[in-house]
């Protein structure tokens, strides 16, 4: 017996729209769990320093800054697509960096604005789509975390986003991969045994390959430069850097020739 595979899309799709509604609507409903390190997004919260840390030193090796530095993206423009509520967001804005946040969900949005103002950090947060953004906006490092898997069409959003990066910008990603662990761990365990996520969270599906990702990326000329697994150890409750990429993986991309 063989389990259905649905590739990822790489090209855009007849609406000419990464969104999907009903990704959207899933969100919306956990707008005011985004803060709660012990609620929904648990999980989340306990991936996050690791997310923090993997994307601030390859961008402190990039733009050949200190990691040490309280200010290391001083100067740095980013874009945080999909943002949520802010939970990348904050701590890029505190090493320095100027944050766009954007998010299709208002409601995520509304919470991402709440919480910056009681944290009094400036930040850009915006309801709106990267296909809806100013075309002729430019940033120094975009990031796409957690997202690939909920989009109407990769290579659309793959697309748009190269779009809007600087030369010799960089382009941060995570998601999972697409196979019979992925389906295991990500979606069996992870929603209905371990619980940690709402059921219904992920579609196995819409899982992308490091190959299906490294091909959208290749087509607007972006290289990756790094890549790791990230795995939990139920022994130690925390997520690390691994080279198994099977079901959890990051990647770097940069402009290449």
């Amino acid at each position: 017996m063989t389990m259905q595979v649905t590739p990822s899309s790489s090209s855009s799709s007849a609406s000419g729209s990464t969104v999907d509604p009903a990704e959207i609507a899933k969100f919306s409903r956990l707008s005011q769990e985004w803060w709660d390190p012990n609620g929904k997004m648990a999980p989340l919260h306990k991936i996050n320093p690791l997310r923090l840390q993997f994307i601030r030193d390859a961008a402190c090796r990039k733009f050949e800054r200190s990691a040490r530095s309280l200010n290391c993206l001083a100067d740095l423009r980013l874009l945080d697509i999909g943002c949520g509520a802010g939970l990348l967001c904050e701590p890029f804005t505190r090493l320095g960096a100027e944050v766009i946040g954007v998010d299709p969900s208002a409601s995520n949005i509304a919470a991402a604005k709440l919480h910056a103002g009681k944290s009094h950090l400036s930040i850009d947060y915006r309801c709106t789509t990267v296909e809806d953004m100013d075309a002729r906006e430019r940033f120094d490092i975009i990031l796409a975390m957690e997202v690939v898997e909920h989009v109407a069409d990769v290579g659309l959003f793959i697309d748009r986003c190269a779009a809007m990066l600087k030369p010799g910008g960089m382009m941060v990603a995570s998601t999972l991969n697409r196979n019979w662990k992925s389906f295991a761990l990500g979606i069996v365990a992870a929603e209905y045994v371990l619980r940690w996520l709402p059921r219904g969270t992920h579609q196995w599906d819409k899982f992308v390959t490091p190959d299906e990702l490294a091909r959208h990326l290749e087509r607007n000329r972006l290289g990756i430069t790094e890549q790791s697994g990230v795995v939990y150890s139920p022994f130690a409750d925390k997520w690390s850097l691994s080279s198994d990429m099977d079901v959890n993986y990051m990647v770097v991309a940069e402009a290449v020739g």
